[in-house]
């Protein structure tokens, strides 16, 4: 029983160097070598590939740090510039307030000396009226004839002239 089991595995091992001759003579360990040799150059240039993207995309985001920072400090001149421009008209609002407030307080200040210089005028005109009327009741009481129509008309303009 011994030699059958020698035998046995004797064979084998005989069948599978004859396969490995057989893969050798076919050359079947180049094909293997070439195909393993190809799968590592694809996997080679798929990692080199991966590392320029990885690169390219670094380079990306290093670029649109740069964009966002340059619009975060524009972003910031522009509220500066708006506030600065808000403060401004603010003032200007202001000055023209104070200068509405001025002119309307001088026109009704005008207006106020005018309608004391109508009121003065018209008390005036009502006292030489009356003045006038007052002289020439007195007059045509006391003083008769031409002469008295005389003095009347002469009161009278001299009066009106004064007063007016």
């Amino acid at each position: 029983m011994g030699n059958e089991m020698l035998e046995a595995e004797t064979w084998v091992a005989i069948a599978f160097v004859i396969f490995l001759a057989v893969l050798g003579y076919l050359k079947v360990h180049k094909t293997v070598v070439r195909g393993i040799d190809a799968r590592r150059d694809r996997i080679k240039a798929e990692l080199d590939e991966a590392r320029r993207l990885k690169d390219e995309a670094q380079a990306l985001l290093t670029g649109y740090q740069h964009k966002q920072h340059e619009i975060e400090r524009e972003a910031e001149a522009i509220i500066a510039s708006a506030k600065a421009e808000a403060e401004r008209l603010a003032a200007e609002a202001e000055a023209k307030l104070q200068e509405f407030i001025a002119r309307h307080t001088k026109m009704a200040q005008e207006r106020i000396a005018q309608a004391e210089a109508q009121a003065l005028a018209d008390v005036r005109s009502a006292a030489a009226e009356a003045a006038v009327t007052a002289a020439g009741t007195i007059l045509a009481h006391k003083v008769k004839d031409k002469v008295a129509d005389d003095l009347l008309a002469e009161g009278i303009a001299a009066l009106r002239d004064k007063f007016n």
